[in-house]
């Protein structure tokens, strides 16, 4: 009977959880300010950890952004070997959650569509009124 829960999914909730409080509690880069973990994928083997992250404050994720986070990442992987009870703390690829920026996109369209609509609407109804006059 496969489990519920696997490993790998607690894993990586766990890998969010530590960096997330690393990040926020524990490093003094100030260009790792507003960084949050959205989401962690451990690799099969439990070696490697693509760890995605944006800005909290929605603003574009810069280049020196990634430097910053792979300068850290000796210390960030030193937190997770402290909390893990594991014996190979994984390597640490940082990547950008675009998420959150094509959602932005997406509802900025569909807020455009919805306003074309309404205005299509409101100059149907006062074309109607006037022929009715």
């Amino acid at each position: 009977m496969p489990r519920e829960f696997p490993r790998s999914r607690r894993l990586e909730e766990a890998i969010q959880r530590i960096l997330g409080e690393a990040l926020s509690d524990r490093v003094r880069d100030p260009r790792l300010r507003g960084v949050v973990i959205t989401d962690v994928q451990v690799s099969r083997d439990l070696g490697v950890a693509r760890v995605y992250f944006t800005l909290l404050s929605g603003e574009a994720v810069t280049p020196e952004l990634g430097v910053a986070l792979q300068s850290a990442n000796g210390f960030l992987r030193s937190s997770l070997a402290k909390e893990l009870r594991i014996r190979r703390v994984p390597e640490l690829r940082f990547c950008v959650d675009e998420a959150l920026t094509q959602s932005r996109s997406l509802e900025a369209l569909i807020e455009g569509v919805t306003a074309d609509e309404e205005a299509r609407r409101r100059s149907a109804d006062a074309a109607s009124l006037d022929e009715s006059k």
